[in-house]
């Protein structure tokens, strides 16, 4: 079991790395999007376009990925709603036999239907034709506009990244049900800020 928490401590860590590249993808957000307005109005004043359709894809696309990459820090922080009266008054194992349970019908089935469900999609994006061959990349109907494959990749990442999530609080939840108590502590301490919320 302990070989197995360190393979889920290191799937925490990486969700952690995403969690915070996406608050600094976040100040990006806020500067491409500041500077979007300001170069719309001023354009407007002197007469000029200072800003363009790929830049307010860009912005689009930033949020899609800061949404797509938080996925899996929100699993591990179990930053969801909840809106149950039981739960909170439940000890910690109780609590690991309903996320156990939960985790293991409801969202590792859910990540493996979103990357199977999204793989065709995906490739049809990356211009994958009828033939098995590849031709040019799905772009946006915008004019200026970009490339849709890229961003359309990222929803199987998330996916991806969501199940390898999962999978560490599998692991973390069944170490807490047969006898590891510090496992307790450390799922306390990751919804320690959750819990003030509640």
């Amino acid at each position: 079991m302990r070989s197995l928490l360190k393979v889920a401590h290191g799937i925490d860590r990486l969700s952690e790395l995403l969690g915070k590249v996406s608050i600094y993808l976040i100040l990006v957000l806020l500067a491409v999007g500041f500077y979007n307005v300001v170069a719309r109005y001023i354009g407007r004043f002197i007469g000029q376009n200072l800003s363009s359709n790929r830049l307010l894809e860009v912005q689009w696309y930033l949020y899609s990925i800061i949404f797509l990459l938080i996925f899996a820090y929100n699993l591990k922080h179990d930053v969801n709603v909840r809106v149950d009266i039981l739960y909170t008054k439940w000890g910690p194992k109780r609590r690991a036999w309903v996320d156990l349970l939960g985790t293991l019908l409801i969202i590792a089935p859910l990540a493996i239907i979103g990357i199977w469900m999204t793989i065709n999609p995906v490739l049809q994006s990356w211009g994958l034709l009828p033939n098995g061959t590849f031709g040019a990349w799905e772009l946006s109907g915008d004019p200026d506009g970009l490339p849709r494959a890229p961003i359309k990749s990222l929803i199987i990442v998330a996916f991806a990244l969501l199940l390898l999530q999962a999978i560490a609080q599998i692991i973390k939840y069944t170490a807490l049900l047969t006898g590891h108590d510090e496992v307790a502590t450390e799922l306390i301490a990751e919804t320690a800020s959750t819990d003030l919320v509640e």
